[in-house]
């Protein structure tokens, strides 16, 4: 079949989850056929709503996989001379109660890598501490603020995380270091960077699935937190279409 281009008139929007099933609750809230795109080691799934043309990849688990997968992405969408406009991480994650319960959605204002840094005898010393980096990305705000309104979102701090929360006193840790933070996840900030390399603005949504702190699987809510993660979509592709979410908007 031969690939189908994006509308050159429309947004071009990739979707970079970490697994199949989230790249799936997504895609649900299309409805329609999804077109499986090869590139270069990674497979993009297209799928279309009015005005907008989306490319869904689940891209690995963790920071590392996630840059690499949406890097691969974008720099194929460049040489084919449709670049995309919108980069968005999304899937389910932990929240920090009581701020983001189980069952609520998260847009970032922060992108943080929470837990890139070196651990001293004085406590925790970030990237830009130790003079070699960023740990932070900023979404564009006024972009940050539609998603918001259009899925009834919580607006805050979502944390990027090599090892998942277990325990109370980690995330007791990670409130301290980073005041506000509503939610963890392992890949925002690996989607951030590479989208920040080709220059192109970026979101992170978060379905919350489980309340950070000890790890009690009894509490963890995957499906409801999918479905959640349908449901934004669906309202998203409606603002999309009638182009109040496009990265441009005032």
């Amino acid at each position: 079949m031969e690939e189908a281009r994006p509308d050159p008139a429309g947004a071009h929007v990739l979707v970079v989850t970490a697994v199949s099933a989230e790249r799936d609750a997504v895609a649900a809230a299309f409805g329609g056929p999804r077109q499986e795109i090869p590139r270069a080691g990674v497979t993009l799934h297209r799928v279309t709503a009015p005005g907008t043309t989306v490319d869904l990849l689940a891209g690995g688990v963790g920071p590392a996989a996630a840059a690499a997968a949406a890097a691969v992405a974008l720099t194929a969408a460049a040489l084919t001379g449709a670049a995309y406009d919108l980069v968005v991480s999304t899937g389910i994650g932990g929240g920090f109660p009581p701020d983001a319960p189980v069952g609520s959605l998260v847009v970032a204002d922060e992108i943080v890598a929470g837990d890139l840094g070196a651990e001293t005898a004085d406590g925790f010393l970030s990237l830009p501490a130790l003079g070699f980096g960023r740990v932070t990305h900023r979404p564009p705000e006024g972009l940050v603020r539609r998603c918001a309104a259009a899925t009834g979102a919580r607006v805050g701090p979502v944390l990027t995380v090599s090892t998942v929360t277990g325990s109370a006193r980690r995330a007791a840790a990670l409130r301290a270091r980073h005041p506000g933070v509503l939610a963890e996840a392992m890949e925002g900030f690996g989607v951030a960077e590479a989208a920040s390399v080709a220059g192109c603005p970026v979101l992170e949504i978060r379905a919350v699935s489980n309340p950070v702190g000890p790890r009690e699987r009894d509490l963890w809510r995957v499906e409801d937190a999918l479905t959640a993660l349908t449901g934004a979509f669906v309202k998203l592709t409606r603002h999309c279409a009638e182009r109040t979410l496009r990265p441009a908007s005032p």
